[in-house]
């Protein structure tokens, strides 16, 4: 899809269609005043006969008006003028790309009334365009057998109106939105994939295959028997019910000075999760496949460094495992020795994420990282505290977590931090190994972030809980790209791009 910036008179642009807003009272925006002016005040008659109530999220095509170049133009409604900024901004956008994309429409100019630079600065206007509009025209790929339904048409975007001064800004965040949805739709395919496709071997084969065709990219996959020569015994534990075999992958963005410490990135990869001996209720187990969201994230954040030739060092490590209830299956009860040699007891197979991740997150000491970001699909409690809307956070570093809370803020992808003090760290006692890998029901989502604590101690480290963010269920089940463009938003700001 291509991306360009607009700023001559509305009326003489040479697209398909012009996007223009009306907030809830009837009154025209700037742009679609211009519009109606053109036409002869066409518009100011559809919406006196109450054909158009401006309602937010709602919008109504029109065709053929007279005076302007383009054919067509989409009303999108704003919802009331004193409650407009930048969310109703991207919904009318978000209901405008939707209602594009049923059409055969190829070419548009979005010239939605913006918020104040306060909220929406040219650079991340841009970037929601681009990013809005690849997340809109996203199909899954699902492998239904009938004729599938034409894609989207819609191929150019022109967004404005822009002055002189802000066009190389507006420039700049278009292309950042366009590289950022193409790495969501990365994560979004790998994740809505089920899990007799998208198994341990295919995770690790896609970050062989990114790597051949991104040159800053460098792949190593460790099999079995190299997993277990860095002795690293929770994951394997993990693995042992499944007749499909682990992987650890190692993807690496050299894009930084030689030597320089990189920021590590560390996903959960449990490409279905049964929840082992301590097995799932049925309902709703379909949705496990997902539980290697943070793995696909990292193949998607990889995916975009190398897109953007990105200055900067960035090493992806991902646990792969199938969580299954073999008669080998680990049991609760039983004790295993992690990477880093602390012995762990398993009171609970289906808190298998963090018994993966400890062992990677030890493995990720050896870059000497700068920082390091785990994302997880790791616990329902954290769903049940911030229910689907934001991503919680923890760590060991401040200044780490309001960098990534403060990305989060910035690109729409909201985090919200979790306390971790060391309270949460006694609910992990056992009488029998140096911890145990559940806490007891309460603060689950924090304590599962204490036992990860105990493997990341003297690096700078935030784990992020992606449980709530990454899919949604529903008429709409899928993956959602999230948290994609948090990160995105983080890597960048590190880069100086």
């Amino acid at each position: 899809m291509r991306f360009e910036t607009w700023s001559k008179s509305i009326a003489t642009l040479a697209v398909d269609c012009l996007v223009v807003g009306v907030f809830e009272d009837g009154e025209l925006t700037a742009a679609a005043r211009g519009v109606d002016e053109a036409a002869g005040g066409r518009l100011k008659k559809l919406i006196s006969r109450g054909d158009f109530p401006g309602r937010a999220t709602e919008t109504l095509l029109v065709g053929d008006l007279p005076g302007l170049t383009a054919s067509r133009v989409l009303l999108a409604g704003l919802g009331p003028r004193k409650a407009f900024g930048r969310k109703p901004w991207r919904k009318a956008w978000a209901a405008a790309v939707a209602a594009l994309a049923r059409t055969g429409i190829a070419s548009v100019a979005v010239a939605l009334e913006r918020p104040d630079a306060g909220q929406l600065e040219d650079y991340y206007f841009g970037r929601a365009v681009a990013e809005i509009a690849g997340s809109g025209l996203y199909r899954v790929n699902d492998l239904k057998t009938g004729k599938k339904p034409k894609p989207p048409g819609l191929d150019r975007v022109l967004a404005g109106p822009v002055s002189r001064d802000s066009a190389g800004e507006v420039a700049r965040g278009l292309a950042h939105g366009e590289a950022i949805s193409r790495a969501a739709r990365i994560q979004r395919d790998l994740a809505n994939l089920p899990g007799n496709i998208c198994t341990p071997r295919y995770l690790a084969e896609q970050a062989r295959a990114l790597a051949r065709t991104h040159r800053s990219l460098r792949v190593r996959v460790l099999d079995e028997p190299a997993i277990r020569r860095e002795k690293m015994g929770c994951l394997l534990a993990v693995a042992q019910g499944s007749a499909e075999p682990p992987r650890v992958v190692v993807l690496e963005h050299r894009g930084g000075k030689p030597g320089e410490a990189p920021v590590v990135l560390v996903g959960k990869g449990v490409t279905f999760d049964s929840g082992g001996i301590s097995i799932k209720p049925s309902a709703e187990m379909d949705e496990m496949k997902y539980d290697m969201s943070g793995a696909a994230a990292v193949i998607a954040a990889l995916s975009l460094m190398s897109q953007l030739r990105a200055p900067l060092n960035v090493v992806g490590i991902i646990a792969a495992v199938e969580n299954m209830p073999d008669g080998k299956a680990i049991k609760p009860g039983d004790i295993v020795k992690s990477a880093s040699g602390q012995s762990v007891e398993i009171l609970n197979t289906d808190a298998e994420g963090r018994l993966i991740l400890c062992d990677v997150l030890h493995y990720s000491r050896r870059f000497k990282p700068a920082a390091v970001l785990d994302m997880a699909t790791l616990t329902g409690a954290c769903v049940i505290a911030l229910g689907h809307h934001h991503t919680g956070v923890l760590g060991n570093d401040e200044a780490l977590i309001r960098e990534v809370i403060d990305a989060g803020v910035r690109a729409d992808d909201r985090a919200w931090p979790l306390p971790l003090t060391e309270e949460y760290t006694e609910q992990l006692k056992s009488n029998f190994a140096d911890f145990a890998n559940i806490g007891g029901r309460d603060g689950g989502a924090i304590t599962a972030a204490a036992f990860l604590g105990k493997f990341t101690q003297g690096m700078s480290w935030a784990h992020l809980d992606i449980a709530g963010t990454a899919w949604q269920g529903g008429a709409k089940k899928g993956s959602t790209g999230r948290p994609t463009p948090l990160l995105a938003d983080f890597l960048i700001h590190r880069a100086g791009l």
